[in-house]
C-alpha cells in the first residue's frame, strides 16, 4: 500500500486500499492439463529424482521392488492405479527420511507380443529366421515400453525411467538363464510326459497363472462301459449278469483317451436293474442318475463298497481297449454318477492315478487340438476322428456312442472352463513332453509354505491365499513352444539323446546370451556355444542339438529380483515391498516366492500387499465393449494427472476401486477446495518472511496456539497412515482439516484479524505465524499424493534458508514442529477453544435461524446474548472480549443463568463501520475518522505512519 505525505491526509485516504487483502501470484485456476507438462519438463532439466536419489545417500534403504507391466499397448485405469499408487508409496518413505529409489520395470517376452508380430509380418515370417522374427519382437517390444514409460511419467511418478529394467535386455535375459541353469543344476528341474493346460489356439503350454475361469457351454453325456471281469467278484448276487459301469463327463472328446474308470474307496455302489439292464452307481446318486437316464421301476440287486472295484476290467464303447478300475480320493457325490472317467493323457488328477496304477499317459490329440493315431494305448482310433479337432470332435464322439448303445443320456451344461489369458478361447489338458519345476524335489512346497508365514500381507487374507496355491499346485511347468523369450539352455547328444546338463558348459552359453541377448541361441550352432571341449557323458559324442522351447515367461518376471535387486542398480536382495494386483498371487508373487525359495531360501519380499480392481460406477469391471471404460489420457486431458492421483488416494486401495465422471468431478471439486485452502493461506502471508515477522510461540495468540495444536495432531495421523499405506486415511484426513477446521473455522475467524488490523500488528502476525506454520507442514505433508501442486505451492511458499529447491526434496514435517515453543500449560489452555468452539456451534445454529426469519441479515449484524452457568460461565467470562471474532458478530453479550446453555439473537447496537462492517456504538466518537470504529481507527494510523 502505498501511503505518501501527499495522500495522509483523512479526506484523501481510501479506506478500501487499508483492507489487507490476500495477494498472491498463484492462480486461482490450475489449468492443469497445462501446468503439469510444464512441471514435468522443469523435472527433467533439474534432474529431480537424481538430486532426490543424492540427496537421500546414506539414509536407510527401503525398496519397492516393481512389478513388471506388459510391454503391450497402452495403460489403462488399472496400470495408472497401480503406478500411482506405487508412487505415494516411493515418496512418503523417501520424505520420511528413507533413500527409496524406484527402478520401473518391464515384461517383454511372451505370447502375446509374438502374435502381435505375426499378425504385423503375415507372410513375410515363413522367410524369416528366428532371429529376424525375435528382432522384431524386440522392435515390438521397445515401442510400448516408450509409449508406457511416457505415459507413466506423465502421472507424475517419479523413477529411474531412463535406465529400467527389461526382461529383453542381455543381463536379465542371462540372470533368468542363470536361474534355469541353478534350477538344473539342483535338481529341481525334470522334463516329462504330462498334462497341461494347452492352449490349440496360441500352440503352447500354459501356466496356471495363465489361465481365466470363464462360462463355457458344453455338451454332458452319461456313458455306460461293460464290466468284462467277473461280477460275482463284486458280489454273489451278481452271478452271471450282465453289468455296466455308468460315468459322466462334460469332455466327449477325452473318451477316445479313456484308460480307466476311478471310484472313491470309501463310497457305497449300488448294483440296480432298471429296464433290463444293471447298472453300477453311486448309492446315493442312484435316484439323480436315474431321473437324467429315465430309467423306470429301478431295483437295487447288491451294494458294494468302493474298494472292492479295485482291479475290475470294463471295456471301451467303441475302441478294442481295457478300461480299469482304480480308486481315488478326489471322486465325489456332488454330481455324476460317483465313478469318474479316467484320461491320464487329459487331466492332472487322471495322470497321478494313471501313475500310481501304471497305466500310460496316453494323448492322441495333436498341438493343434486334432486326433491322431498315437502309440501307448490298445485299440485305434475310429477314423471319422483322425483329423478333426477336439471341439468338432465332441459330436462325432456322441454318435459313436449312441451308435454303440453306450450313451445312456446327454444334455448341455454352462460351467465355469478354462480359457487362454491371451486369446481368450478354451483350453485343453494335453499331455505332452515338458520342462517342469517339481514342487516337491528338495522340499520346495513345504519351503514356499514356510517362507510365506515369514512375510507380511496386505490384506491379511493374502497369506491364505498364495499357501493355498502353492499347497495345492501341480509341479511348475516351465517350458513353452514358442521363439521370443528366453531358451532353455539344455543340449541333447545326436548319437544317444542323453542330455546335456554340465553346468560349466551351460554357463558358458549363459555369458553369450550376457554379452549377446539370448539371440545367440538362434545365431549359433550347438558346437559354436558348447565349444570344442563338449562331449556326451553316456556315449562320448560330440554332436549335440539345441532344446527349442523356452521358458515360461512367469518364470522370466519371477526371476525379477535375481536381475534388479543387486549390485547393478545398487538394490539389496529381499525387497521391502511387491505391490500388485490381486490377481498376482497366482502370477507374479507366486513365480517370484518359487524362484527366491529355490535359490535363496527365502520369500523375495518381507511385505507383500495386493490392490482390488477398477471398476465403473454401478460395480462392474471397465471395458471398451461394454463402453464404461475411461482411458487416463482422457482423464488427464480434461481434469490433470493430480485428480487421477487423488482418486488413488480418496479409495481404500486393497478393495475394488470404482471411478466414473461423476465421482471424478467430485475429486475435482474436492481438489479445488485443497488448492483454494493452499491460495488463501498463500495470500494473507504475501508480506510475512518468517525469518523477519515470525511471533515467539508464547506470544501467539491462543487461537493460534489451538489450531497448531490441531495441525499437530494431523501430522502425527498422516505419519502414521503414511506408514500404513493408508493413502485413503491421509486423505480424509488432510481434507477435513482443509475444509473443516481451516476454511469452515479458523480462516473464517481469522479474516477480520488477518485484513482490518495493521500488517504488521501483533495480532495479524500471530495469525501469519500460524499460518505459515500450518502451511509450510501442509505442502509437505500432501506432497506425496498432490505431486504437481505442493511443488507449485513451494514455489510461492517463503521458505526457510536451509529449504531444498523442491518440496520432494524434503522431508515430512515432524508433529513437534507446529507447536514448537509451545508447553503443556499452553496444550492445556488450548482445550478451552474445543468447548469455546461447541458454543460456537450453537450459536450459528441460532443466527442462521434468525437470518432465516428476517430478523438479521449478514452475521455481522447481529448482536448475541448467552446466557450460561457451572463452569461454562467463568470460561465464557475469561474469553468474553474474543467471542465475537470468534462467532463472527458485532458484539456479545454474557448472563450468568442456572441451566443449560441459551442463546439469543437481536440487531447490533451503534453504527456499521465503513472498514470492518462491524457495528459499533463508537462509530463517529473519532473527530478525524467519523466513519470508522476505535479498532479501525488505530489501525489506519498505524498503516499511514508506515
Amino acid at each position: 500500500m502505498d501511503f505518501s505525505p501527499s495522500t495522509m491526509k483523512p479526506d484523501r485516504v481510501d479506506l478500501k486500499k487499508t483492507v489487507n487483502l490476500p495477494r498472491t501470484s498463484f492462480p486461482m485456476k490450475a489449468d492443469l492439463p497445462r501446468m503439469e507438462p510444464r512441471m514435468l519438463e522443469r523435472w527433467e532439466r533439474q534432474g529431480l529424482y537424481e538430486k532426490i536419489r543424492r540427496a537421500r545417500a546414506g539414509r536407510p534403504l527401503y525398496v519397492l521392488h516393481d512389478g513388471p507391466p506388459y510391454a503391450n499397448g497402452t495403460i489403462h485405469a488399472g496400470t495408472a492405479f497401480n503406478k500411482i499408487l506405487k508412487d505415494f508409496i516411493v515418496k512418503s518413505k523417501s520424505m520420511a527420511g528413507y533413500d527409496a529409489p524406484f527402478v520401473p520395470g518391464w515384461d517383454c517376452h511372451g505370447l502375446p507380443i509374438e502374435i502381435k508380430v505375426d499378425t504385423e509380418l503375415g507372410p513375410r515370417k515363413a522367410r524369416m529366421s528366428a532371429v529376424e522374427i525375435r528382432r522384431e519382437c524386440r522392435r515390438y517390444a521397445e515401442y510400448w515400453v516408450n509409449v508406457q514409460r511416457r505415459d507413466f511419467k506423465r502421472l507424475g511418478v517419479f523413477g529411474r525411467w531412463e535406465d529400467p529394467y527389461l526382461t529383453m535386455s542381455p543381463q536379465y535375459q542371462a540372470a533368468i538363464a542363470r536361474a534355469f541353469v541353478e534350477f538344473l543344476d539342483r535338481g529341481y528341474v525334470y522334463k516329462g510326459l504330462k498334462p497341461v493346460h494347452w492352449c490349440i489356439h496360441c500352440r503352447t503350454a500354459l501356466a496356471e497363472a495363465e489361465v481365466e475361469y470363464e462360462n463355457h457351454t458344453s455338451p454332458s453325456i452319461w456313458v455306460r462301459f461293460a464290466l468284462v471281469s467277473d461280477p460275482a467278484r463284486l458280489d454273489p448276487a451278481l452271478t452271471g449278469r450282465k453289468l455296466w459301469g455308468v460315468i459322466w463327463t462334460t469332455t466327449p472328446w477325452t473318451i477316445p483317451a479313456n484308460m480307466a474308470i476311478a471310484f472313491h474307496p470309501d463310497f457305497e455302489y449300488a448294483a440296480v436293474e432298471a429296464d433290463g439292464e444293471v447298472y453300477l452307481v453311486a448309492a446315493s446318486l442312484i435316484e439323480a442318475t436315474a431321473a437324467k437316464c429315465g430309467w423306470k421301476a429301478v431295483r437295487e440287486l447288491a451294494r458294494v463298497e468302493g474298494r472292492k472295484l479295485e482291479g475290475a476290467v470294463f471295456r471301451h464303447p467303441f475302441i478294442e481297449r481295457d478300461s480299469l478300475g482304480v480308486l481315488a480320493d478326489y471322486v465325489t457325490l456332488e454330481q455324476g454318477t460317483g465313478a469318474v472317467h479316467t484320461a491320464p493323457g487329459h487331466g492332472h488328477e487322471d495322470y497321478l492315478t494313471g501313475q500310481q496304477y501304471g497305466i500310460h499317459t496316453y494323448c492322441p490329440v495333436g498341438p493343434q487340438g486334432e486326433f491322431y493315431h498315437a502309440e501307448g494305448a490298445a485299440g485305434r482310433l475310429p477314423e471319422v476322428l483322425v483329423g478333426k479337432t477336439v471341439w468338432e470332435a465332441n459330436p462325432v464322439v456322441v454318435g459313436l456312442l449312441r451308435e454303440r448303445g453306450a450313451l445312456l443320456a446327454e444334455e448341455t451344461v454352462e460351467h465355469s472352463y478354462p480359457h487362454c489369458w491371451r486369446c481368450h478361447n478354451p483350453t485343453i489338458f494335453r499331455a505332452t513332453e515338458q520342462w517342469f519345476i517339481g514342487m516337491e524335489r528338495n522340499g520346495l512346497r513345504e519351503r514356499a509354505l514356510q517362507a510365506i508365514r515369514q512375510v507380511r500381507w496386505l490384506p491379511a487374507w493374502g497369506e491364505e491365499r498364495i499357501a493355498n496355491m502353492i499347497a495345492n499346485r501341480p509341479d511348475w511347468c516351465i517350458s513353452r513352444q514358442r521363439i521370443w523369450g528366453v531358451p532353455i539352455v539344455v543340449f541333447y547328444c545326436e548319437s544317444c539323446g542323453e542330455t546335456v546338463t554340465d553346468r560349466r558348459l551351460l554357463d558358458r552359453v549363459v555369458d553369450l546370451f550376457e554379452q549377446h541377448t539370448a539371440d545367440v541361441w538362434y545365431e549359433r550352432s550347438a558346437a559354436e556355444l558348447l565349444g570344442p571341449e563338449a562331449c556326451c557323458p553316456r556315449c562320448g559324442g560330440r554332436s549335440f542339438r539345441k532344446e527349442d522351447d523356452i521358458l515360461d515367461v512367469w518364470f522370466d518376471s519371477g526371476s525379477s529380483h535375481l536381475a534388479v535387486l543387486n549390485a547393478t542398480y545398487g538394490l539389496p536382495w529381499p525387497s521391502d515391498l511387491y505391490i500388485e494386483g490381486g490377481d498376482q498371487y497366482r502370477g507374479w508373487f507366486h513365480s517370484s516366492l518359487l524362484v527366491a525359495v529355490g535359490l535363496r531360501g527365502q520369500a523375495p519380499y518381507r511385505q507383500c500387499a495386493s490392490h482390488g480392481w477398477i471398476l465403473d460406477a454401478e460395480g462392474r469391471a471397465m471395458s471398451k465393449s461394454l463402453g464404461n471404460y475411461i482411458a487416463p489420457e482422457e482423464i488427464i486431458n480434461r481434469y490433470g494427472a493430480e485428480v487421477l492421483r487423488l482418486w488413488v488416494a480418496s479409495v481404500e486401495f486393497t478393495e475394488d476401486a470404482r471411478i466414473s465422471d461423476t465421482i471424478l468431478t467430485r475429486l475435482s471439486e474436492a481438489y479445488r477446495k485443497l488448492r483454494n485452502t493452499f491460495r488463501w493461506a498463500l495470500g494473507n502471508l504475501t508480506d510475512f518472511d518468517p525469518a523477519r515477522d515470525a511471533v515467539p510461540a508464547q506470544d501467539l495468540l491462543e487461537m493460534d496456539q489451538w489450531i497448531l495444536f490441531r495441525a499437530e495432531e494431523l501430522v502425527r495421523s498422516c505419519r502414521s497412515f503414511y506408514e500404513d499405506f493408508a493413502f485413503h486415511r491421509v486423505y480424509h484426513a488432510a481434507y477435513n482439516f482443509a475444509t473443516t477446521d481451516l476454511s469452515a473455522l479458523y480462516f473464517d475467524v481469522l479474516k477480520d484479524r488477518l485484513y482490518t488490523a495493521a500488517p504488521r500488528s501483533h495480532a495479524r502476525r500471530s495469525a501469519q505465524t500460524a499460518l505459515w506454520r500450518l502451511t509450510y507442514a501442509l505442502v509437505r505433508l500432501l506432497a506425496p499424493i498432490l505431486a504437481f501442486t505442493t511443488e507449485e505451492v513451494w514455489d510461492h511458499l517463503v521458505k526457510p534458508p536451509s529449504a531444498p529447491e523442491s518440496v520432494h526434496l524434503a522431508l515430512f514435517p515432524e508433529p513437534a514442529e507446529l507447536t514448537e515453543g509451545l508447553t503443556e500449560r499452553n496444550r492445556l489452555r488450548a482445550r478451552n477453544w474445543d468447548r469455546l468452539l461447541a458454543v460456537r456451534d450453537a450459536v450459528l445454529k441460532r443466527l442462521e435461524e434468525a437470518r432465516q426469519e428476517k430478523e438479521i441479515g449478514a452475521p455481522l449484524e447481529a448482536r448475541v446474548l448467552l446466557r450460561a452457568d457451572g463452569d461454562l460461565y467463568p470460561l465464557l467470562a475469561e474469553y468474553e472480549d474474543q467471542l465475537p471474532a470468534l462467532f463472527i458478530v458485532s458484539q456479545v453479550a454474557l448472563e450468568q443463568k442456572p441451566g443449560e446453555l441459551q442463546v439469543e439473537v437481536e440487531r447490533a447496537a451503534g453504527r456499521k463501520c465503513e472498514r470492518c462492517w462491524k457495528y459499533s456504538t463508537a462509530v463517529g466518537a473519532d473527530p478525524v475518522w467519523p466513519t470508522i470504529c476505535p479498532a479501525c481507527v488505530e489501525a489506519v494510523r498505524e498503516i499511514l505512519k508506515g
